[in-house]
């Protein structure tokens, strides 16, 4: 049984959130940071449009206390598999200072933990059931220790993204996320955008592509299915893929969020803000209204324990009838189920326990000043 610690988003002690977080921290420990330690602090900074994505307010708390320890902290998030404001690394970190996150702002840098442009990753050897290799960013992996920072929210594939989403699927290179989301077999998208540029002949592995009448022309046979062509292409001509079943995506994200914490399963600490409470991902261009009102913050060493207490906090609340939900509103009932009636993310939340990524078992421990 794993311990998750709480704080609420109320104020009857008269106290802030900041002074409640920074009493989190110290109740579920920083001991995890040594001096001259790197520390990734991984978050996702919203995409352009959004307005309810993590707060920058609540990130600089946690970099001074790691600053305290005499660790290095840096701000982290990798480029996006579809095309918007973060699939490069210069429209990411733009992105990221127009919504608040800087060095001016927080006092920690920026970086874009996948590079320039998501080619900048280290494949990790897991042999689990969905992967036997799993492509991690370079600045997560290669970082001494781990803070993950989750706004807790609904997910039309997962039925919501918490800790184990924002670790997995915002750890992986473009590519990693392609391959999360589909069986690979490229295709043009649309045979004009392809300017035979060549750059997906160089990164194929297997040679499997080669430029004909000035276009590229795919041997599928030859193909391992890598999808570095796909998210290698600056012209978008080559289909981006999302065919994989949502059970089959959650699978691949747990193994990915594994292959991300298992070298540093002793240095990582996560926090899930049971704030605005939104039915969507951050990674849309708009934020509906929350589905239940606050709650409060989690912290734990344990992923699956604190997603699994976070979906347990959301559903014994009354469901707010502004909002996406058209059933599921009273206390106890599946708020996420009745959001995403097809996806049951008990499976997949069982399957990361199954394979050692935590335990759904936890004790809920408020943390009070």
């Amino acid at each position: 049984m794993s311990e998750v610690y709480f704080v609420s988003s109320r104020a009857t002690e008269n106290k802030s959130l900041i002074e409640k977080l920074i009493a989190l921290i110290n109740r579920v420990g920083n001991d995890f940071v040594d001096e001259g330690d790197l520390v990734a602090i991984k978050l996702h900074m919203g995409e352009e449009g959004g307005t309810r994505y993590l707060r920058p307010i609540f990130v600089s708390p946690i970099v001074s206390l790691i600053k305290e320890r005499g660790g290095k902290p840096f701000l982290t998030d990798t480029n996006t598999l579809y095309i918007g404001k973060r699939k490069n690394a210069v429209d990411h970190l733009e992105l990221a200072i127009s919504h608040g996150f800087s060095y001016a702002t927080i006092g920690a840098p920026v970086i874009i933990a996948d590079g320039l442009i998501s080619q900048d990753y280290v494949e990790v050897e897991v042999n689990l059931p969905r992967f036997k290799k799993v492509r991690i960013a370079s600045a997560i992996y290669y970082a001494d220790a781990l803070i993950v920072l989750t706004h807790f929210k609904g997910h039309m594939i997962t039925s919501f993204g918490g800790a184990i989403k924002n670790l997995g699927m915002g750890s992986a290179p473009r590519s990693g996320k392609q391959q999360m989301h589909a069986h690979i077999k490229p295709e043009l998208r649309r045979e004009e955008l392809c300017i035979g540029c060549g750059e997906c002949v160089a990164v194929c592995p297997v040679s499997a592509i080669k430029i004909i009448k000035g276009k590229a022309s795919f041997d599928l046979k030859r193909c391992i299915g890598c999808g570095d062509c796909i998210t290698i292409c600056r012209q978008g001509a080559i289909r981006i893929l999302w065919n994989e079943a949502p059970e089959v995506v959650a699978e691949k994200t747990v193994e990915t969020a594994y292959a991300a914490w298992e070298k540093k399963r002793d240095k990582t600490v996560f926090f899930n803000f049971l704030l605005d409470i939104t039915p969507d991902c951050d990674c849309f261009t708009f934020s509906d209204n929350p589905i239940v009102p606050d709650i409060g913050i989690l912290a734990s060493r344990d992923p699956v324990a604190i997603d699994q207490a976070s979906v347990d906090l959301v559903n014994q609340q009354q469901g707010l009838k502004n909002s996406k939900l058209t059933s599921g509103f009273n206390p106890g009932e599946d708020k996420f189920r009745a959001l995403f009636p097809d996806v049951d993310w008990r499976g997949w939340l069982s399957y990361a326990e199954r394979i050692g990524l935590g335990t759904r078992r936890y004790r809920l421990i408020n943390v009070t000043l």
